[in-house]
């Protein structure tokens, strides 16, 4: 009988350890934060690098054991691909609403993302794109955007206030891919030329799918342009660079946004010699410039050998922003904690982030690059 009473004791020892580890068990919880970009077609390797960028800040998130509302998180990416079409972003937008999703980084392009940003404002999913530059993106002044970097306004301008003052320039032709991004860079750009006496010679558009553009180049040749510029991404860049050589237009300066400022350009234009004219904005500062910036890529490299672009910094920060809000408001619930974010003061690698009420930047900084040997190098 004793030796009953002692297994039964032990029996029911084991029974309530199984229950408390059942009860700790059930207290983690998973909180899905999306990636919506295009992991797919001709800017795929910018998206993946802004997808990397959301994977690495959750696995350091997840390494440290965050307890929110009172319960162990555990965080999942939910990454889905947009293509860089609309119509797939809206799409997109959708489904992670209908997941319900904690929080969205996307989506790359202004295309994309100003159509998909109404769908989350409409079901109070926050998302903070890291690349989309139109202004339009936050004109709406929906309290579930968020803008990462600097707009057109500042990328723009400050390309043709380079152009003007420190190369001396005088005719520059203009051509966009008549998407939101590229259009609306080329008319900040274009705006500000004529502001500063520069004389625009041609004003051009082809489409963000084209590779042919030596119609439209030898069309600018006969207006002999001092410099070109560009509204679009390094996907026809780098096409358009080589066509320039092969109608003698190498030595004519080329301008462009972030869109195009990639580590992929070169590459894509074949290493041609006009890559040594590009003149390219970013809305940031280079990564070997932020504080911490050096010893993060190693880390990125670490786990994504030879992918880095561009945006990866801003989409690590994104991620590690929206997750200081949850931790702030002590809720993963978007409901709870989107108050939090528009009141975010957060040291990320990328800069000291603050927003307006508008979802920007409180301070956004622009960076100039051009390419030496086929490195991108930061000129300011």
């Amino acid at each position: 009988m004793k030796n009953t009473h002692r297994i039964s004791a032990t029996a029911l020892a084991v029974a309530g350890l199984m229950v408390a580890a059942a009860a700790n068990a059930q207290e983690v919880q998973t909180v899905k934060i999306a990636h919506a970009g295009p992991t797919s077609g001709g800017i795929a390797h910018i998206g993946k690098d802004t997808e990397n960028g959301v994977r690495m800040a959750i696995d350091e998130l997840n390494a440290q054991n965050l307890t929110i509302g009172g319960k162990k998180i555990k965080f999942e990416i939910v990454a889905e691909d947009d293509a860089g079409d609309p119509k797939q972003a809206t799409a997109v937008a959708q489904k992670l609403c209908d997941m319900k999703v904690a929080g969205v980084v996307g989506h790359l392009q202004s295309g994309t993302t100003i159509p998909a940003s109404s769908i989350y404002h409409g079901c109070g999913i926050p998302h903070i794109t890291t690349a989309a530059t139109n202004p339009d993106v936050t004109k709406p002044g929906y309290k579930t955007t968020y803008r990462l970097i600097a707009n057109d306004n500042a990328l723009g301008a400050a390309l043709a206030i380079y152009a003007a003052d420190a190369l001396k320039l005088k005719n520059v032709a203009v051509i966009d891919d008549r998407t939101a991004y590229g259009q609306g860079l080329a008319d900040v750009f274009k705006q500000t030329a004529k502001k500063k006496g520069l004389n625009v010679v041609a004003s051009e558009f082809t489409t963000d799918k084209a590779t042919d553009f030596m119609a439209i180049l030898t069309n600018i040749r006969s207006k002999k342009p001092d410099a070109i510029f560009y509204g679009g991404l390094d996907s026809q860049s780098g096409p358009m660079l080589r066509q320039l050589e092969q109608l003698g237009l190498g030595n004519v300066k080329f301008f462009s946004g972030d869109g195009s400022c990639t580590e992929k350009l070169p590459e894509l234009a074949s290493k041609v010699a006009a890559v040594g004219n590009v003149t390219c904005a970013t809305g940031g500062i280079s990564v070997e410039k932020m504080a911490g910036g050096q010893e993060w890529k190693k880390r990125y490299d670490a786990k994504y050998p030879g992918q880095f672009q561009i945006y990866s910094p801003y989409s690590y920060d994104a991620t590690m922003v929206l997750v200081d809000a949850m931790k702030r408001a002590n809720s993963v619930d978007p409901k709870v904690y989107v108050p939090a974010l528009a009141k975010t003061n957060y040291k990320g690698v990328t800069a000291q982030i603050q927003f307006t009420n508008k979802g920007e930047l409180t301070q956004p900084a622009v960076t100039l690059n051009g390419y030496k040997n086929g490195v991108r190098t930061p000129l300011n």
